[in-house]
């Protein structure tokens, strides 16, 4: 359960508005998710998050579906379970396919698996890996 009321595009203020007009122009559709409804509670915020998922997300060194199941990853990573379906739905729309999610999925466990071994285990970075010993 959300801890404010998801506005309605009735509740929205002229800043929250214009970056929901914003959200459906570049989504290309009308649909505007509860993450954007809850944000919209406090305009500044909405917009300075949506200016930056347009820019880190959109198409770069990395396309956008990878982008995506980085996303997945590490909402998985820090247990967000809305930032996992949302993600995983518009990782899907760009091309994932079930096999990459299920090889997705078996990479996150792996990597969760190993990463709690290695920190417990408290295993020192060797040199050949470490960037600040490189420079």
């Amino acid at each position: 359960m959300a801890t404010v009321p998801l506005l309605t595009d009735a509740d929205l203020d002229p800043r929250a508005r214009a970056v929901f007009d914003d959200i459906r122009a570049v989504r290309g559709s009308d649909f505007v998710n509860n993450f954007w409804r809850a944000l919209a509670h406090d305009p500044p915020l909405l917009e300075a998050v949506w200016g930056r998922i347009k820019t880190v997300m959109a198409p770069g060194a990395l396309d956008p579906l990878v982008k995506e199941m980085v996303y997945v990853a590490v909402s998985a990573a820090n247990g967000c379970p809305y930032c996992i379906h949302s993600h995983t739905a518009a990782a899907r729309a760009k091309g994932m396919t079930e096999a990459m999610h299920a090889e997705l999925l078996a990479v996150i466990g792996l990597a969760s698996q190993t990463n709690a071994i290695v920190n417990a285990l408290q295993v020192p970075v060797d040199p050949e890996f470490d960037a600040e010993a490189k420079r």
